[in-house]
């Protein structure tokens, strides 16, 4: 059994898979498409990974503003969970992803990778960062 972590994005889904035991997050890789609305391609990747490391849930991002609100970008990810949850059968965990895109962009700045590369990375971390901020939270929740 394994989580799956994504970072949906306008142009890219940052990809993250937990370990067998959910204790850690791995980032997978990042996808990317060249509309915004074309996520055929996004949707079929997302099976295969999910057939390829046997993942039984997936948490995704929910991008809220930072006083708490929902804007547009919260619409587009709920209707892309509703798609990957109807494709899938599987349940779709909806995870706070405030603040996430700046801690991966930190997590870069001090493992020494240049400003110009960060942004081939920094979905991907994101992504690794929700799923992993979940996994924790599980985990203390089994410990209360």
């Amino acid at each position: 059994m394994r989580i799956m972590g994504l970072d949906f994005g306008s142009k890219t889904v940052g990809v993250a898979i937990s370990d067998e035991l959910l204790i850690t997050a791995q980032g997978k890789e990042i996808i990317r498409r060249e509309q915004e609305n074309k996520l055929r391609r996004t949707c079929a990747r997302i099976e295969e990974l999910i057939e390829e490391y046997g993942v039984t849930e997936l948490v995704m991002g929910l991008p809220k503003n930072m006083n708490a609100t929902e804007g547009e970008r919260v619409e587009k990810t709920q209707a892309f969970r509703e798609m990957l949850e109807r494709r899938t059968g599987l349940p779709v965990t909806m995870w706070d992803e405030r603040l996430t895109t700046v801690a991966a962009d930190r997590t870069m700045m001090e493992a020494g990778i240049r400003r110009e590369d960060r942004s081939k990375y920094v979905d991907m971390i994101a992504a690794t960062l929700i799923l992993q901020g979940y996994l924790d939270y599980r985990k203390n929740q089994e410990q209360q």
